[in-house]
């Protein structure tokens, strides 16, 4: 089954079930994989360390089935397989038991055929094994480089002064950058976002810390913060965007850059932030009347509050409700994504965000 096939999903009532039953399963599944057992004070190395792979182990299991849960209420498998691949590379850095990973989606199967029973039970049975036979197809990639060549060079200077935690060099980096005439929407793009996500393919290698992924995000925040105040400030039109990361998505640093984008072509920007709840923001989508609503998701389970949220807008406000675009890296690659949250379009960069704005309110000024 190729992995873009629609595979059978489950209707509300079938996910709930399936949601309630997550944490049962993976207890289960660990306990299959590592059965417990008294240690002997000789043994005290050895259970350490298949303590620490159970932990492992069970945190694998606990995501891969937050993965699955868009897998069987859009029916697009993709997601799952890129999730078992990333997990692969991972475990590999770390000297991890590979072999783990499909031990238990074999598990999953059989928890969920016993649990479930019938149709359901079958589904999600059916969703696992066929993402099974596409991880063991696929190959390890990395994220594509968003960088042009011509930045090659600036990227890799800046990355280098995230690494080390040379704050100043970046601000540096960011004086001269603004001296040459360019500006902080091609920055991020082009340097700083790239940057990011070659630091994080480096994290899944086991090549850098968390540590010096943290202290890298933090420094190209506060360059980006410098960067805005270098920036002329622009007229002021009249169009609003709403911007907001949905529930359970702490991720914020590409909104930042797309709020930099709206505010620097004129937009009114409001700007929500990280893990903002469902309520809350269909609140405040009605309440301001913004021209467009963005969201950022960053993994695949995120797709579920999106959906949550335009068909609330659509029973609050009707044909009246605001576009919703969605970005971020549960989807960058895939964007029939898009359609199945219901979200109106996916747009990869803040750049193009901003100009898909605009092509909206003067289409809805001609009409």
């Amino acid at each position: 089954m190729a992995a873009h096939a629609r595979l059978t999903t489950l209707e509300p009532d079938g996910l709930q079930r399936f949601q309630s039953l997550q944490l049962e399963a993976a207890d289960s599944v660990t306990k299959l994989i590592y059965p417990s057992s008294t240690a002997t004070p000789e043994a005290l190395s050895t259970r350490s360390q298949e303590a620490c792979r159970q932990e492992a182990c069970r945190e694998h299991i606990v995501i891969c089935l937050a993965v699955l849960r868009p897998v069987m209420e859009f029916g697009l498998l993709q997601p799952m397989v890129d999730y078992l691949v990333w997990s692969r590379s991972v475990w590999l850095a770390r000297g991890l038991p590979v072999d783990d990973l499909a031990t238990s989606l074999d598990g999953l199967a059989a928890f969920f055929t016993r649990q479930m029973k019938g149709r359901e039970g079958r589904a999600v049975a059916d969703a696992l094994r066929a993402a099974q036979t596409e991880f063991h197809e696929a190959a390890n990639t990395s994220h594509a480089n968003q960088s042009e060549p011509g930045y090659r060079d600036e990227r890799a200077a800046f990355l280098t002064a995230l690494l080390a935690g040379r704050r100043k060099d970046a601000f540096s980096f960011v004086d001269h950058w603004f001296s040459e005439g360019r500006n902080l929407v091609e920055l991020e793009q082009y340097v700083i976002a790239p940057a990011l996500h070659q630091i994080g393919d480096m994290w899944q290698l086991n090549q850098v810390t968390v540590a010096q992924e943290h202290m890298a995000t933090a420094i190209a925040q506060s360059v980006m913060t410098v960067g805005l105040l270098r920036s002329s400030p622009p007229s002021m039109l009249d169009k609003k965007v709403l911007l907001a990361c949905v529930e359970g998505n702490i991720h914020a640093v590409g909104l930042n850059m797309v709020s930099d984008a709206f505010q620097l072509d004129g937009w009114e920007v409001q700007y929500l932030g990280a893990n903002m709840p469902t309520a809350s923001l269909v609140e405040q989508i009605v309440e301001s009347s913004p021209d467009l609503v963005g969201l950022s998701v960053s993994f695949p389970e995120h797709l579920c509050s999106v959906r949550t949220i335009v068909a609330k807008l659509d029973s609050r406000l009707g044909a009246s409700r605001p576009r919703v675009i969605i970005g971020g890296l549960a989807i960058r690659t895939f964007a029939s994504l898009a359609g199945a949250s219901h979200a109106d379009a996916f747009i990869p960069t803040a750049a193009a965000a901003v100009a898909y704005g605009n092509q909206l309110v003067e289409a809805r000024a001609s009409a």
